[in-house]
């Protein structure tokens, strides 16, 4: 059981929906199966479909942001990145290779960035035309502002580019309400299924004026996105035929559940198990309940010279239970996601073997 952001546990019915081939060239494929993932992407984003589109990008889902980051952002745009922590850092390396000009704000990773700063960034430097935020941080599990965020982007019409890689289909949103041009996530996270495409659900008035600004082939977000409504869902390149066909079932599934606000209810269920269970064991988190998602929490590595993440790691795994490392520099740490083919009951099996298996 993988406790992980993505790629994570899947159910039994998106595993056995990738035994059957299917054809890039298939009616039955693009038409049926890829038009419609498509426009079921859009009503999960928002009520207001028809002012939005999406696209589905073959990789991982940094292929899709650095997709939209090479292709909507213009010679004479400036990109503010907003960012506590490595996905936000991924950003910056992404802008700097693309020679893309921009502004980086990074504040410490186990807070939010300040509004009143990003107002003051807007003020400062007029000629921003562009901001990436990342919703859900997994470096350490913290949710920032994003609606905020957005509500300052549209008081001074800046284009609002949101990472939402581990937050899509596990916590509630509506882009048109909120704000939010171009919203990226991947196959691998909160829709539950495997991975292998990423896909962006943008503005389509904005999308629409990106013709020719992409700073990659491959990677040329309105070549893929015209291909697909010119071609019926056809990819300009060969697509992951399998990935795609288990993601239309993990769409169903979600479906099945009762949509995204009980799926985040599940979400939302399994942490606080998870949390009360840890603390009670005599974890600390690493950030208080009130930044904190329901994705994936970060816990401070206990103080014994008994203990190693290794050590720990490969006991959990002997039991079947696989964890992340931390990935933050100032603290010691481990992670554990609570999303994907998770209930309570396996958050409690977790504690149990925690208990059971400790040596500090």
């Amino acid at each position: 059981m993988l406790l992980t952001p993505g790629p994570l546990s899947t159910s039994k019915g998106v595993k056995a929906a990738m035994l059957q081939d299917w054809c890039t060239w298939d009616d039955d494929y693009n038409l049926e199966i890829v038009q419609n993932i498509r426009r079921r992407l859009i009503a999960l984003a928002t009520h207001n479909t028809f002012d939005y589109t999406s696209v589905l990008m073959q990789g991982s889902g940094t292929f899709a942001v650095e997709s939209v980051l090479g292709t909507v952002i213009p010679p004479s745009g400036k990109l503010l990145i907003i960012s506590n922590g490595a996905y936000g850092q991924r950003m910056r390396t992404i802008a700097k290779i693309l020679q893309i000009n921009h502004i980086y704000y990074e504040v410490e990773e186990t807070a939010q960035p300040d509004l009143d700063e990003i107002e003051n960034k807007f003020k400062q430097f007029q000629d921003i035309t562009h901001i990436s935020v990342v919703h859900c941080e997994t470096t350490t599990g913290i949710l920032n502002p994003v609606k905020e965020i957005a509500s300052l982007c549209r008081k001074f019409q800046k284009v609002l580019i949101v990472d939402a890689m581990s937050s899509f289909g596990g916590i509630p949103l509506d882009m048109d309400e909120w704000g939010i041009d171009f919203l990226i996530s991947s196959a691998n996270k909160c829709i539950q299924g495997v991975p292998g495409f990423g896909f962006v659900i943008a503005k389509r008035e904005l999308l629409d004026q990106c013709c020719g600004m992409s700073r990659s082939h491959s990677l040329d977000l309105f070549d893929q996105w015209q291909t697909m409504e010119k071609g019926n869902g056809k990819w300009r390149f060969t697509s992951p035929t399998h990935v795609v066909r288990a993601f239309y079932q993990a769409l169903d599934e979600l479906e099945e559940e009762g949509g995204i606000s009980i799926r985040n209810q599940r979400y939302f269920a399994n942490q606080k198990y998870l949390v009360t269970g840890m603390r009670s064991l005599g974890f600390e988190t690493l950030l208080p309940d009130y930044l904190q998602s329901p994705v994936i929490t970060s816990f401070i590595s206990p103080q014994s010279d008994k203990y190693s993440f290794d050590g720990f790691y490969k006991r959990l795994k002997s039991k079947g239970f696989v964890i992340y490392p931390g990935k933050i520099s100032a603290h010691d740490t481990f992670r554990i996601g609570t999303i994907g083919e998770i209930y309570p009951n396996d958050i409690e099996h977790l504690l149990n073997l925690i208990l059971e298996i400790r040596f500090w």
